[in-house]
């Protein structure tokens, strides 16, 4: 096997129209191999030994490029080769976007009885996000979501956690958040500062952000891809029941890891198509 590799978007999943292209120090290339649908690249063509430049491109990613030595077994494995969307790395453009429920996820994971996770979702969502046009610093989020949309995959655990013991929704039917800045931490990543109500308490909560590209639709409009992850502490929001169990194991973990993924459309509503 000569030439081993795996394309994938910073998210995780494969890029299946990669093309990859080898060129040894002459600039000559030497290599040109598709990906599968699964993302991965495997060319039976054998090289010299020697140093590569091994360049990934897609339709709608920035290309890769790194180096690649091959040694006597005339194989190089390239790894994984991560694309960022075309414009990743710059910002998307200034005013307004609507937040799509339809191709976004609100997630939260908790600890279940010490050895595995509970995974929950909320179904019912949605906000609104405004770049700001000189200082970025300044964009906004705002985003509302039904408390009772909570949904763990089990009828009976989804009643207690909307009963007075955790989210309470009669009394609070709302969980907010509301943006009060934003920090840049890297080319693409961003803390997100803001507050978070929910259960009848308000809470600054930081979201560690990566902004994933902007492109088209196929209704015409554009969109931007978000990914946010947090930790909530359910004693912070006045959520303190728990049951205990044998050797002091709590049956439900105190923390929540939040996930969320969330693309945008460009412009004060959804398209209606």
């Amino acid at each position: 096997m000569g030439l081993t590799a795996r394309i994938r978007t910073r998210d995780g999943w494969a890029v299946s129209h990669a093309v990859v292209t080898v060129t040894d120090m002459t600039g000559t290339q030497v290599l040109r191999a598709e990906a599968d649908p699964e993302g991965a690249v495997r060319d039976g063509t054998e090289l010299a030994p020697g140093a590569y430049t091994v360049i990934v491109t897609a339709v709608g990613y920035a290309p890769a490029a790194s180096s690649a030595l091959v040694t006597a077994s005339g194989r190089a494995e390239v790894g994984t080769v991560t694309l960022a969307r075309q414009g990743g790395a710059e910002l998307p453009p200034p005013g307004p976007w609507t937040i799509d429920p339809a191709h976004s996820s609100v997630a939260a994971v908790a600890q279940h009885l010490g050895i595995s996770s509970v995974h929950g979702r909320f179904t019912e969502f949605g906000g609104t996000i405004e770049i700001a046009p000189d200082d970025i610093t300044k964009s906004r989020v705002e985003a509302v979501i039904r408390a009772a949309s909570v949904d763990t995959g089990n009828g009976m655990r989804d009643t207690h956690l909307r009963s007075g013991d955790f989210l309470d929704v009669e009394r609070h039917p709302e969980i907010t958040y509301r943006s009060t800045g934003l920090t840049q931490a890297g080319p693409d990543r961003w803390t997100v500062h803001g507050e978070l109500a929910m259960h009848g308490v308000v809470r600054p909560v930081d979201l560690d952000l990566a902004y994933l590209g902007t492109g088209a639709d196929p209704w015409g409009g554009t969109r931007a891809a978000f990914r946010a992850t947090t930790e909530l502490h359910r004693e912070d929001f006045a959520m303190n029941y728990n049951q205990v169990l044998q050797a002091g194991i709590a049956a439900i973990g105190t923390t929540l890891r939040i996930e969320l993924d969330v693309q945008a459309v460009q412009g004060e509503s959804l398209p209606t198509a």
